[in-house]
């Protein structure tokens, strides 16, 4: 069957063309699925507001009320990156609902991708790095509590390391959360993950590769997950803005195919999220993201 797919169109919070994170990408990889046949009424789902409740899983009840009332401290606000408007909490509750969808549609179908989501910065108690919730973080929570599954790992390989996932994961054995990043870019105090590997500024696709091949058997062996969220950030290319990486095209197509392809082969369901991605040049920035729903549809 095709991939399944989700998105609202809530993802863009219609930023102004010029802020530092780009919105228009979610509309713009939209059309750049639709134009490859990839995303069509057959196979596109719809993700319903989430449920508060499943949102504190996660984060700080104080916390989730601020975002939910959009009323945020402006302290928070600041290291986030933007204010928590209504269109900015409305943002954040859906990609957090769409991750969940994807889970569970890639429990059942054994592969499934969101076309948001990897906010990881985002911590318990607080957002930070355009991040207002985790999402990934929330949608494990939330399929252990249900018992869907016993065992998560986290396959993080945006090129900022994943503080907040691991923060909020510090003390949970059945979540195992692994990433890969640029040594010297933010956040400058990184969170210690279970298995973090951070690589030398301007790292590019064969080193990139052979590091991340290394890597997976070694997930596989001390995680044993039911499920893996596989935050696949494009901005370790090397023409990305707040990147420090040096992966072409060609380097971002075969590290997903290769990390999906490692996972599905060994029959471990597969739930991606776009993660990352800074560019004036939206239209390639959202070129870039639609690698990962290319490779993913060839294991659907």
């Amino acid at each position: 069957m095709p991939l399944p797919i989700v998105h609202h169109p809530d993802y863009d919070a219609q930023f102004p063309a010029h802020h530092r994170f780009p919105m228009g990408k979610y509309r713009l990889l939209m059309e750049a699925l639709a134009s490859r046949g990839l995303a069509t009424d057959a196979n596109l789902r719809t993700p319903a507001t989430p449920e508060p409740s499943w949102l504190k899983l996660a984060h700080a009840p104080d916390y989730v009320d601020q975002v939910l009332s959009s009323t945020v401290p402006p302290a928070i606000e600041k290291e986030i990156g933007f204010p928590v408007s209504e269109r900015v909490s409305r943002r954040a509750q859906m990609a957090v609902a769409g991750t969940v969808l994807a889970a569970r549609l890639a429990l059942s179908h054994g592969i499934a991708c969101n076309t948001a989501g990897g906010s990881h910065h985002a911590r318990r108690a607080h957002g930070a790095g355009f991040c207002t919730f985790n999402d990934v973080a929330v949608a494990a929570r939330l399929l252990l509590k249900e018992g869907k599954v016993r065992r998560v790992l986290v396959v993080d390989v945006d090129v900022h390391q994943g503080d907040g996932t691991a923060e909020i994961f510090a003390d949970e054995p059945r979540v195992f959360t692994f990433s890969m990043h640029a040594r010297s870019n933010y956040p400058a105090r990184k969170v210690p993950s279970d298995l973090d590997l951070a690589l030398a500024d301007r790292t590019g696709d064969e080193a990139y590769l052979e590091r991340l091949a290394a890597m997976l058997p070694v997930l596989m062996e001390y995680s044993r997950p039911d499920i893996v969220f596989y935050n696949a950030g494009v901005d370790p290319h090397r023409d990305d803005k707040l990147g420090k990486l040096a992966l072409s095209d060609e380097g971002l197509r075969l590290r997903d195919r290769m990390t999906m392809t490692f996972f599905r082969a060994r029959r471990v369901p597969v739930c991606g999220v776009i993660g990352g991605g800074y560019s004036n040049d939206v239209p390639a920035l959202a070129e870039r993201h639609a690698i990962l729903f290319e490779e993913a549809a060839l294991l659907a």
